[in-house]
């Protein structure tokens, strides 16, 4: 949520403002940008079941692979579209996993 609300949305939010301001560099002027809050079950991700938030990297990896084949499926016209996979913290192991 920090990186959407102080760097890549549309609108954000200044430390210790109280307002969103328009955000001039917001990546959705140049680029189409997808969110994974990940692992199942941290942030606002949720898991239907106590098993499917059992995880770890390797797992985190195959829900991640899932998630974008899934909205590659359901969003087609983006196949043909550059993708960049970024990430920050802990998605120094995550996105490496995903790309392996």
């Amino acid at each position: 949520m920090l990186a959407w609300l102080q760097e890549h949305g549309p609108w954000v939010m200044d430390d210790g403002d109280t307002e969103f301001h328009e955000n001039p560099y917001a990546w959705n002027t140049k680029a189409n940008v997808i969110y994974l809050d990940q692992p199942a079950g941290i942030g606002f991700s949720y898991c239907n079941t106590t098993e499917d938030c059992a995880s770890g990297d390797y797992a985190s990896s195959w829900d991640n692979i899932r998630a974008l084949r899934t909205w590659f499926e359901r969003f087609p016209d983006y196949k043909t579209s550059d993708l960049y996979l970024s990430g920050e913290s802990y998605a120094g192991i995550y996105v490496p996993y995903l790309l392996q």
